[in-house]
């Protein structure tokens, strides 16, 4: 998401590296990797211009002042890259916000026209917005006012049988207006308290759309008037924008495909541009992938700072808290299995992609393209190959139980052995510090490392992702499956030995 903009302001920092102040001579420099980055991600000129411009004001004369003190209570150093970094975050939040993803309410409903060139995806944001609103406790209704397109009315049916949402669908001879009228009156009479009108678009904004639109807004006057925008049309979706909010009033965008696209300048430019917000982001093909924006983690992910926050949220939509806990607290044990494994990376699989995962972990944003999506499932053939013994306890597989399973999973016998070396070495990390050896590591600090706020979706507290051998988890870069150390792969091996013979002895 987004690389090209990315890959400017990376390069950006890189030229800041070791200077001593920013001075107009080393901005513009950096400043050129950003414009050529922006300028090639389909951004606006002028919105381009414009943020240059504040980001050179805010910076120029900044020197290596700024102190601080971290949790530890050690003292810290801001270098000038660090501090160009935080103006441009500042600066990219400025640009696509504020944002309210809140939708509005009339006569105690909330109401939402959809509306949008052909093609961009309004079906399908129809019943995301759906599924949304059911989050919320809102029961909806889904309004197939797109009497034009083939086969429109019967895709949304097809989509709301199934999230469970009532379709309604009018007669042949009604007209769209005549459509949401009497859709907007059954939702009053079976008490739903949504209602989401799915319009027709076109190839191009015409005055036919526009009329019809208006049309429609003046018979059921809806609440929220969201324009759906498809990121793969770059600065046209500018000028898209631009057009409906001449015509009628646009409460916010929301921007589809925009994993798709490693450009994505749209959404940086479309606030500045049209001054009418993004909502909300379509982040994959399910009916579960729209998330509301946040101008602040989309611009900490482009600076390569992850998104924590947008993180947690997707971690929530998928973890069971209670068995979260007990997760933890079997593995601080020592007690977790491959069957426990297996469950995590279900769960990572509820997710999404693990690219959009990557991208939003400090520091791993710019693995994020590296990820091999098939790891996932290499692991997940694997372990369904073993037996209840061997899942329970790894151990006892041998030479002769590693061909079995590898021709089961379609495998080599070396990757048996692969996985459950990784899990072993994992296990008896999170089994020390469960004994204490971590000092509260996991326990405080990052979320979901034991008994934070992500724990269980990351096997409580052990990450599922260091069992891949693609990517860069577990501190092991793409393609290595052995540790680092031969070692200290030795010593922890005769350290676990010697615990056995003692617990023996007992």
């Amino acid at each position: 998401m987004l690389e090209t903009v990315s890959q400017g302001f990376q390069s950006a920092f890189e030229r800041l590296r070791g200077v001593k102040e920013l001075d107009p001579d080393n901005i513009d420099e950096a400043l050129r990797d950003v414009r050529s980055s922006l300028l090639e991600a389909d951004v606006d000129f002028e919105v381009v211009r414009d943020f240059l411009a504040r980001v050179k004001q805010r910076a120029v004369g900044r020197k290596v002042e700024t102190r601080a003190r971290d949790s530890s209570g050690r003292r810290l150093r801001v270098s000038p890259g660090q501090q160009f970094v935080k103006i441009c975050q500042k600066e990219l939040v400025e640009l696509m916000g504020p944002v309210d993803p809140s939708l509005a309410k009339q006569r105690g409903a909330t109401s939402i026209m959809l509306v949008g060139l052909q093609g961009v995806g309004k079906t399908t944001v129809a019943a995301k917005l759906a599924r949304y609103l059911e989050k919320k406790k809102i029961r909806p209704l889904l309004v197939a006012a797109d009497v034009y397109r083939p086969a429109a009315i019967d895709q949304l049916e097809t989509l709301g049988r199934q999230i469970g949402v009532p379709v309604h669908r009018g007669a042949e001879d009604q007209s769209p207006p005549e459509i949401c009228r009497a859709a907007a009156e059954r939702a009053r009479e079976e008490r739903l308290n949504g209602i989401i009108y799915d319009t027709a678009g076109r190839l191009a904004v015409d005055e036919d759309l526009m009329a019809e639109l208006e049309q429609i807004a003046a018979a059921v006057e809806p609440a929220n008037t969201l324009l759906v925008c498809d990121a793969l049309m770059g600065r046209d979706a500018i000028n898209v924008a631009r057009a409906f909010a001449e015509r009628i009033d646009v409460d916010g965008i929301v921007m589809t495909k925009l994993d798709g696209d490693a450009r994505g300048g749209a959404a940086l430019a479309v606030k500045a541009a049209t001054g009418v917000p993004i909502k909300f982001l379509g982040t994959g093909e399910t009916v579960d992938k729209l998330e509301e924006f946040r101008p602040e983690g989309l611009a900490s992910r482009i600076l390569g700072m992850g998104d924590i926050v947008g993180l947690v949220q997707d971690f929530e939509e998928v973890v069971d808290e209670k068995q979260a806990e007990a997760d933890a607290e079997r593995l601080l044990k020592g007690q977790f299995t491959l069957d426990d494994l297996i469950n995590q990376l279900k769960t990572i699989q509820k997710m999404g992609s693990l690219k959009d995962l990557f991208g939003k972990l400090p520091g791993m944003s710019g693995m994020a393209e590296q990820v091999d999506e098939g790891e996932l499932v290499k692991v997940q053939s694997l372990i369904h190959s073993m037996t209840r013994e061997e899942r329970r306890v790894p151990g006892v597989i041998d030479k002769s139980r590693a061909r079995r399973i590898a021709r089961g999973s379609g495998r080599d016998p070396k990757e048996v052995h692969q996985l459950v070396e990784r899990f072993d070495q994992m296990k008896a990390l999170m089994s020390a510090l469960g004994q204490g050896g971590g000092g509260g590591l996991f326990r405080g600090g990052m979320p979901g490392l034991g008994g934070g706020a992500l724990a269980g979706a990351g096997a409580g507290g052990m990450d599922p992702l260091a069992m891949l051998g693609g990517g860069e988890a577990g501190g092991r870069a793409k393609g290595r499956t052995r540790p680092r150390n031969a070692d200290t792969r030795k010593k922890n091996k005769r350290k676990q030995q010697k615990r056995a013979r003692r617990k023996g002895r007992r």
